[in-house]
């Protein structure tokens, strides 16, 4: 593995393959040492629940001390320039997991840093999350061929990162989202690229009912993520029809999975009704953030020293 994980493009087949191997291992066996004498810093400019947690415990299960840093603690890119944050930080900590807002804080840090740096979640990419998600149905599943992969809402972050780890693994992936909320161009074109060499199908789609057709998983977010609050009476219009509902699932298929990254907006972007469903496995998604992350801490520090 590189350095750094920034985004799925930073990995190969081969890396992942390696996380989600050490994913199942670490699953089955809580603590352990291989990361003692590390030193972790969670770097967040936005707040969180399960990236906070399941960092922060799963760097202690691997035997490593993880530290906090709110964003009062460091302001980052406002009380001091981001190079000078990454080359402090580099003189203490051996990985940096960092959530922010800017994309570009999340590569300042690493251009500067000789620490690891693993991206928490930018305004570009989640990848952590997106690893979460694709183990989550490789472990119900066992494979990734002839399953079709649905998210229906915003072209976010979220969206970016399934579609880099899905061509990755060559699994078919379909976005469906109003006019003006597409995934990144640039992002999109770059999947594209790779699943013409896995044999991935990515299809972005205005149709929600032909895209949720024959899905074996059906995903959502929510409408209006952090920073974009003055959008969502705006949002909500738009996204309106892309609501899943229990409908959908008779037109997926046979035993659909819903997912969603979480937290849920009920009563928006999916109703009550869906996330308490059989066919809902947000909370293994959620549970899965801990052990996919470990994973990631550990191929990325174990033998790095400082």
């Amino acid at each position: 593995m590189n350095k750094d994980l920034i985004s799925g493009f930073d990995l190969e087949r081969k890396d992942i393959n390696a996380i989600f191997d050490l994913t199942g291992r670490l699953k089955k066996k809580k603590d352990n040492t291989m990361l003692k004498g590390k030193v972790v810093g969670l770097v967040f400019q936005k707040p969180s629940m399960r990236t906070r947690v399941s960092f922060e415990i799963g760097a202690r299960q691997l035997g490593a001390h993880c530290m906090y840093l709110a964003p009062q603690d460091i302001h980052l890119g406002k009380r001091e320039p981001v190079k000078d944050v990454a080359r402090v930080l580099s003189r203490y900590l051996d990985a940096i997991v960092a959530r922010t807002f800017s994309h570009e804080h999340i590569i300042e840090l690493a251009s500067y840093g000789d620490m690891s740096v693993i991206n928490g979640l930018s305004d570009l990419y989640h990848p952590c999350q997106a690893l979460a998600d694709i183990y989550t149905l490789y472990e119900r599943t066992g494979t990734f061929k002839g399953l079709k992969f649905t998210f229906v809402g915003d072209g976010n972050n979220v969206v970016n990162s399934l579609a880099a780890i899905a061509a990755k693994v060559g699994l078919d992936f379909t976005v469906a989202t109003p006019k003006g909320y597409e995934p990144d161009k640039d992002i999109w074109r770059q999947a594209l690229k790779i699943a013409r060499e896995t044999k991935a199908r990515l299809v972005h789609t205005y149709d929600v009912n032909n895209a949720v057709k024959a899905a074996d998983v059906i995903y959502t977010d929510v409408w209006t993520s952090m920073g974009q609050e003055k959008e969502h009476k705006k949002r909500l219009k738009a996204f309106k029809k892309f609501q899943v509902t229990m409908d959908m699932f008779k037109h997926a298929s046979k035993g659909c999975y819903f997912m969603h990254c979480m937290p849920v907006h009920r009563g928006e972007e999916v109703t009550n009704e869906v996330v308490e469903s059989k066919h809902s496995i947000v909370f293994d998604q959620a549970e899965n953030r801990l052990h996919v992350q470990k994973a990631v801490m550990a191929l990325l520090l174990q033998g790095k020293s400082k």
